[in-house]
């Protein structure tokens, strides 16, 4: 069980595209850098790690629901989480998901910080 003391990271990636195959890298690259930050230690929740594969089966035929979709459900786990670890692979710079994800953490003056892949 966790404690109520633990820090949680929230990391944040880019998603949204066009391409699955995009998509599936990005969801692959969360779910190794969240990897190596958990064999460090820390409590991470990766949004791309638990979301893609339902985003798969909700979307369907249209692809991916989007990062707007996806908007409440982050927030309330991000609502949980202590600080905010960003995931600088391509795109993390002109993501939207990203930038909503880095007003909310910067709002509550929780700390910030930059993940190499």
């Amino acid at each position: 069980m966790i404690e109520r003391e633990t820090k949680i990271v929230y990391l944040a990636c880019p998603y949204t595209d066009a391409s699955a195959d995009v998509r599936e890298e990005r969801f692959r690259a969360a779910t190794r850098a969240a990897t190596k930050l958990i064999e460090k230690g820390l409590v991470v929740f990766s949004p791309i790690t638990m979301t893609h594969p339902i985003d798969i089966e909700m979307a369907g035929a249209a692809g991916t629901l989007g990062s707007e979709y996806w908007g409440k459900f982050d927030e309330a786990f991000m609502s949980a989480c202590s600080e905010l670890a960003i995931l600088k692979i391509e795109g993390w710079d002109t993501s939207l998901g990203v930038a909503r994800e880095l007003r909310f953490f910067e709002a509550r003056g929780l700390p910030v910080w930059f993940v190499d892949p």
